[in-house]
């Protein structure tokens, strides 16, 4: 028996990786997280799958279900929204299977912030304007952040930013960037990035709180901040430059004058 940890991806149900949904249909239990995870993807399990929403379920009460689907012998989907390894607290249920003795793997999926990209059609990192990208989020009431992990410490990298669980912290974000970013810079509200209801407002650091009250934007959102959200100018990147080798392509030789 192995509990298997699935990325459902950002919202769309067909984001799911191939092996992710393979998994779904055959697997007997499927426990998901269900504000962010699409019905379509769940409805996929097999006919006489117990499928439960652990949305309001604490921790103790998902690894009693774990725990008698180990006792049966029956494989777990576990499933949860965007990509495990993102803000998906699989530690901490990790941490008990282990305790427990019981297997599990891991099924990456597609981030929010790469799903949100793909609708924008944006490049996150644009030769000589960003190279980074940094995915974090501000303290609220779940948890504090690490003090060498705040937006203080990380807005000077001038990197692209990818916000998570901070919309209701704009003034915030908005204090402590603009003596990095400048007030004008690009901003994106990502709101439930490839759903069907999907909404993508391109303001700025000084305008983005107005424009998310009058979207009345609570929650689901995510803030992308960076130049590589606006018009800039950037050079060609050296990938496919003719004039630069790498171990798979030669320099291109100018044509020989005839």
């Amino acid at each position: 028996m192995t509990v298997y940890f699935i990325g459902a991806g950002p919202g769309a149900p067909d984001l799911i990786t191939v092996r992710g949904q393979r998994l779904v249909e055959r697997c007997p239990v499927c426990l998901y997280a269900g504000s962010l995870v699409p019905e379509e993807i769940v409805k996929a399990a097999p006919a006489d799958a117990r499928v439960m929403d652990t949305a309001p379920m604490h921790l103790d009460a998902i690894m009693r279900e774990i725990e008698t689907a180990h006792a049966e012998g029956k494989d777990v989907a576990r499933v949860h929204s965007g990509d495990p390894s993102i803000y998906g607290a699989i530690a901490e249920q990790m941490r008990r299977l282990d305790a427990l003795g019981i297997d599990y793997e891991v099924v990456p999926g597609v981030p929010a912030f790469a799903g949100a990209a793909a609708k924008l059609k944006a490049e996150l990192t644009l030769p000589e304007i960003a190279q980074t990208i940094i995915v974090t989020r501000t303290g609220m009431k779940a948890s504090s952040m690490p003090e060498h992990e705040t937006l203080e410490v990380l807005g000077q990298s001038r990197a692209t930013l990818a916000i998570h669980l901070s919309i209701r912290n704009l003034d915030y974000v908005r204090r402590t960037l603009e003596p990095y970013y400048g007030a004008d810079c690009p901003v994106v509200i990502a709101y439930r990035a490839t759903w069907p209801d999907e909404l993508y407002i391109r303001t700025t650091l000084a305008g983005m709180k107005d424009e998310v009250r009058q979207a009345k934007i609570t929650r689901t959102a995510l803030i992308m901040v960076g130049p590589v959200f606006g018009e800039v100018e950037f050079r060609d990147s050296d990938l496919y430059n003719p004039d630069y080798s790498h171990v798979l392509r030669n320099r291109g030789k100018k044509k020989a004058a005839s």
